[in-house]
């Protein structure tokens, strides 16, 4: 075996074994690049040959199917209970006064943190309001025909 291909050899090993280390999705392009290599060198190519056909594969393959790739296997953002929450009623058990920095309600038997989407307007104590969204541990709220 000529030390070229045991290079080209090298070469895929070392791609595959980051791609298997980084799970990116961006090594495996050059193992499949540095195959094409490996067979331009079976087939008698120069070696600056060798290396344009690595890189006109590694480069091809990264441009047109890394995006595909990266949609496929995009994991979806999993929906918690706290997304369930949005759209139901909440109990305001303190006034929510956001330039002030206070608001409670309390929803499901549990006590929250609560703002006012609007901003500006002060929600009295004992009214229901509509959550809206929920940012971190905060409650965010509209009030009913808003």
């Amino acid at each position: 075996m000529e030390p070229v291909m045991l290079v080209w050899l090298i070469g895929i090993i070392v791609f595959l074994i980051l791609e298997g280390v980084t799970y990116q999705l961006v090594s495996i392009w050059f193992a499949v690049g540095a195959a094409g290599g490996l067979i331009a060198s079976v087939m008698g190519a120069r070696f600056n040959i060798q290396m344009t056909v690595f890189l006109a594969i590694s480069i091809v393959l990264l441009i047109c199917l890394r995006p595909v790739s990266k949609k496929l296997l995009r994991t979806k953002k999993e929906k918690t209970n706290v997304d369930s929450l949005i759209g139901k009623d909440v109990l305001i058990t303190k006034e929510v006064n956001n330039l002030l920095g206070n608001g409670e309600g309390k929803i499901n038997g549990m006590q929250w943190t609560v703002r006012n989407a609007d901003g500006d307007t002060v929600i009295p104590e004992g009214e229901t309001v509509t959550v809206e969204k929920v940012e971190g541990v905060k409650l965010i709220v509209k009030r009913k025909g808003e």
